[in-house]
Parts: C-alpha cells; structure tokens; sequence
C-alpha cells in the first residue's frame, strides 16, 4: 500500500498528539486521545483526525482590541478600564458598549 500510494505522489506521516482543539465561530471542539495523519498529495496537505469528541463548548471569550477600546473612549470620553468594562459586558459589540455608557 505504501508503495502504491508514493507511486501515486501520496505521502502520509502519523503525528503523535495528545490533544486536538478546533476553534470554530460556535465554540471548541477537543479530541481527546486522538489519531493524526498527514496527508500529502502533490503538494495539497491534508490533516486526518480520529478520537473521541470529549466536549463541544461555546467560546465565550471575546478578544477585545486596543482599536475598539480606543474607539469607545474616543466616543465617550471615558477611561480606558470603563471602555474594557462595557465591551466586555456587551460581548465585544461597540455599537452596544458605547449605548451602555452614555447611559451612565
């Protein structure tokens, strides 16, 4: 088989891990125990992953940037921590942390 396949221009490599994290927009999904290949097929790379799906969770951390943050006390003209608070609060969303301080 191993023949076969590098005739064919297919190479595979087992990759020996612990753990496996995708990230997606819904949450995580983590692979415990799991089973990776390398697959190299003239020059497209391919990834293989069996094991077992040990949770699926939401990812309710939200990277806040320094840009938003400045846009909100530009906004607003608050301090830097009241700007973090309300975009923390409202999930990142500045149209709604921006709404949440002028109500203040």
């Amino acid at each position: 088989m191993q023949k076969a396949m590098k005739r064919l221009g297919i190479r595979q490599e087992e990759i020996d891990a612990n753990l496996v994290i995708i990230k997606t927009h819904g949450g995580d999904i983590i692979i415990k125990n799991p089973q990776v290949s390398r697959v190299n097929m003239m020059g497209q790379e391919t990834f293989q992953i069996v094991g077992n799906v040990a949770e699926a969770q939401e990812d309710d951390t939200q990277e806040i940037s320094e840009e938003d943050i400045a846009t909100v006390m530009g906004q607003i003209s608050c301090s830097r921590e009241e700007a973090l608070d309300a975009l923390e609060g409202s999930k990142g969303n500045l149209a709604e942390a921006i709404l949440r301080l002028q109500k203040k």
